[in-house]
C-alpha cells in the first residue's frame, strides 16, 4: 500500500510535491465549478494544503487519489459506503440493472422489492416513498407531517442537521453569538437566501434538556406539526441521547398529537438493520433514510405509519420526482440490505470500530491529551475538549479545541488514514475494513496523537 509518508518518519514527505495533480485539478475546477466544488461541505483545505485531494478510485476500505497516494478510508462518502468501495454485490446489481435500463419514469418491480425489505426491517415502516437525497426525503417527511396535522411549526434541536434545503436549514451550526439563551434558543438561518417566514416556523430546542423541551412544547401547544431529531447527532460529534430522552420525545409527541420524525439518514441500516429506532427501542411516526440505504448510489426514502402515509398514498399530500425509485438505485439498495441481512456484518463492524475508539482513548491517555470519543463502533467521533467530558448538546462543542482535531486529522492523513476533515462529524466503519486495517490504523492513531504533545 502506497501511503502519504509521515514527515517524522524515515521518508521525508513534501505535501505540495506528492499532491501536485490534485493542485492542478483544483485550478481547473475553479474555472468551471462555483468555488471549484460541488458541495459546501467540500469547501475545506487538506491541512496545510490550500486545495482538496482529488480521488481517482476506491476498492474495499481504500481510496487512491490522482497522485497515487492510497489511504484507508473512514469517511466512506459520509457513511454511505457501508459495504466499502465498489463492493461486488452492489456493482453487479447496478450493472445488471443498467443492462435492462437505468430508469423508465414508470413503476418498476425493483422498487417494490426494496420497499418490502425496508418495511420488514424498520419498525415504523408501514409504507415507503423514495427520493434521491436526504434533503429531498426530509422535505417529504415534513410535508407529510404538516399535511396530516394541519399545523406548520416544527420543533428542531440545536445543532442537528437535516439537509441544506430551506425547510430545516436553521441553527445547524450557529456560533456563540447566534445561539441565544439556552432556555429560549434563537432560530438562525444556516445561509443567506433562506426566507424569514421559513425560519419563523422552526422552533429550536437544546438536545438532552427535558425541562426546556417541555417548556417549549407548552409555549407552542397545538402549533407543532412535527418534532424532528437525529437520534444520534451524527453531524455534531456523534452526540448520544441521554437515557430516557428519546422515550420522552415519543411520549410527548403522542400526548400532544405531534408527528415524531427520526432523521435516520446516517443511522439507518448502520446502527442496526432497523436503525436507531430498533437500537433504542423507540419507534417514530416517520423516519428518513439515505446514506447506507443506497450503498453509494443517490437513493433516499421516508417511511412511516400507515395512518400518516395514507395521505401520501391517496395523493392528498403531493410528492413526486422523476428519479424516485429508479430501478438502478433500487437494485443497489436491495443488494445492500440483503448483504446486511445475510451475514453478520454489522456486529463485526461494531467490534472493529470499538477497537478504534479504545485505541484513541489509550493514545490520548498515554500522551495526556484531553478528549472524548463518543458514538458507536460503526460511527463515532473524537472531540478535543478541555475536560474530556462527553458532549451532551450542541453548545458543549463551542469550547472544543478544533485546532487539535485538525492537527490530529492531518497527522493521520500523512500516515495514510483518511477521516472526516470536520472536527464535529463522524468516522465511519464499513464491512470492508479488515483486522489488518484496524491494527494499522490503531498504530497510526497513537503516532498522530503523539504529535499533539
Amino acid at each position: 500500500m502506497t501511503v502519504i509518508q509521515n514527515t517524522r518518519g524515515s521518508n521525508s514527505f513534501d505535501p505540495a510535491h506528492n499532491t501536485a495533480k490534485s493542485k492542478q485539478w483544483f485550478a481547473r475546477a475553479q474555472s468551471v465549478l462555483a468555488g471549484g466544488i460541488s458541495s459546501s461541505a467540500r469547501s475545506v483545505t487538506t491541512g496545510e494544503l490550500p486545495y482538496p485531494l482529488y480521488m481517482d478510485h476506491g476498492c474495499g476500505s481504500h481510496i487512491t487519489d490522482v497522485d497515487g497516494n492510497t489511504f484507508i478510508d473512514y469517511l466512506l462518502s459520509y457513511g454511505s459506503l457501508i459495504l466499502g468501495h465498489a463492493p461486488e454485490v452492489v456493482t453487479t446489481a447496478v450493472c445488471d440493472q443498467m443492462a435492462q435500463g437505468s430508469m423508465f419514469g414508470t413503476c418498476n418491480t425493483v422498487e417494490v422489492g426494496l420497499a418490502r425489505l425496508i418495511c420488514e426491517s424498520v419498525p415504523c415502516a408501514d409504507l415507503v416513498r423514495y427520493a434521491n437525497s436526504g434533503s429531498e426525503a426530509i422535505c417529504g417527511a415534513i410535508r407529510a407531517a404538516r399535511g396530516f396535522t394541519g399545523r406548520s411549526r416544527v420543533l428542531k434541536f440545536e445543532g442537528h442537521y437535516h439537509g441544506w434545503v430551506d425547510v430545516l436549514a436553521v441553527s445547524n451550526r450557529p456560533n456563540a453569538f447566534q445561539t441565544g439563551a439556552l432556555t429560549n434558543p434563537s432560530s438562525h438561518p444556516h445561509s443567506r437566501g433562506i426566507p424569514a417566514g421559513v425560519v419563523e416556523d422552526v422552533v429550536i430546542c437544546p438536545w438532552n434538556h427535558p425541562e426546556i423541551l417541555l417548556s417549549i412544547l407548552d409555549k407552542y401547544e397545538g402549533q407543532f406539526a412535527a418534532i424532528i431529531a437525529e437520534p444520534i447527532v451524527a453531524n455534531n460529534a456523534c452526540t448520544m441521547p441521554d437515557p430516557g430522552f428519546l422515550e420522552l420525545l415519543r411520549n410527548e409527541a403522542t400526548r400532544r398529537g405531534i408527528i415524531l420524525i427520526f432523521d435516520e439518514i446516517v443511522t439507518g441500516f448502520r446502527l442496526s438493520i432497523g436503525g436507531a429506532q430498533q437500537h433504542f427501542g423507540v419507534t417514530p411516526d416517520i423516519a428518513v433514510f439515505s446514506k447506507a440505504l443506497g450503498g453509494g448510489t443517490p437513493l433516499s426514502a421516508f417511511a412511516g405509519k400507515a395512518e400518516v402515509m395514507n395521505l401520501v398514498a391517496s395523493n392528498q399530500i403531493k410528492h413526486g420526482g422523476t428519479y424516485n425509485g429508479n430501478p438502478m438505485c433500487a437494485a443497489a439498495g436491495r443488494a445492500v440490505i440483503e448483504a446486511l441481512l445475510s451475514e453478520n456484518l454489522l456486529e463485526r463492524m461494531e467490534a472493529r470500530g470499538q477497537h478504534l475508539m479504545e485505541a484513541i482513548r489509550r493514545a490520548a491517555s498515554d500522551f495526556c491529551v484531553p478528549c472524548i470519543v463518543q458514538g458507536t463502533g460503526t460511527m463515532f467521533q473524537v472531540v478535543f475538549t478541555p475536560d474530556g467530558r462527553p458532549i451532551r448538546h450542541y453548545r458543549d462543542l463551542l469550547s472544543a479545541d478544533t485546532d487539535s482535531y485538525a492537527r490530529f486529522r492531518q497527522g493521520l492523513l500523512l500516515r495514510g488514514i483518511h477521516a472526516n476533515s470536520s472536527g464535529s462529524a463522524c468516522w465511519f466503519l464499513s464491512s470492508a475494513h479488515t483486522d489488518d486495517d484496524i491494527a494499522y490504523t490503531a498504530e497510526m492513531i497513537h503516532a498522530a496523537m503523539g504529535d499533539l504533545r
